[in-house]
């Protein structure tokens, strides 16, 4: 079971969606902004020393000819 502080937070939550119907756009916006934070890492990471290392570590990448972006 997950601690009193997480269920008050689903229920927060699910109190929000049911108040407010606009819900699903400002949900977007936060998933899409995390998804470009991500995106934007992966760019800088790329611009280091050994950039595309860090990557294929930190990913656990092992088929690394699937990921040909990473050699571009």
């Amino acid at each position: 079971m997950r601690d009193k502080t997480h269920m008050e937070f689903v229920e927060k939550w699910a109190d929000y969606v049911k108040k407010n119907s606009d819900w699903k756009k400002i949900h977007s916006e936060f998933i899409n902004s995390q998804i470009k934070l991500h995106k934007d890492f992966i760019k800088r990471l790329l611009k280091e020393k050994d950039g595309k290392e860090k990557i294929i570590k930190v990913y656990n990448i092992k088929n690394v000819n699937g990921y040909k972006w990473l050699f571009k």
